[in-house]
């Protein structure tokens, strides 16, 4: 892979886990699991084409992050993790 290719690679997964962390409902293993899957990948066109696809799911990421502050609801009881337990 070439260096530009690895930089703007490493640059996108960084992005899609700090935007994923912002996600409470996504799975950011999902995004590792993908990357390390693909990390063998030589070939530049299907590397361009993951990329793309990375790009795109980003992209849905940064929407989904949006539309969950714009809906935001409070925490039911059962999931707030600070209470104690009785």
């Amino acid at each position: 892979m070439a260096a530009s290719s690895r930089a703007q690679v490493l640059s996108l997964y960084r992005a899609m886990l700090r935007e994923s962390k912002r996600f409470s409902a996504y799975n950011y293993r999902r995004i590792r699991d993908a990357f390390r899957e693909n990390k063998n990948v030589k070939d530049p066109v299907e590397i361009q084409t993951l990329v793309n696809k990375a790009k795109r799911d980003l992209g849905v990421i940064r929407r989904q992050v949006h539309i969950g502050q714009l809906y935001s609801t409070d925490k039911l009881i059962i999931e707030n993790r600070d209470m104690p337990r009785t």
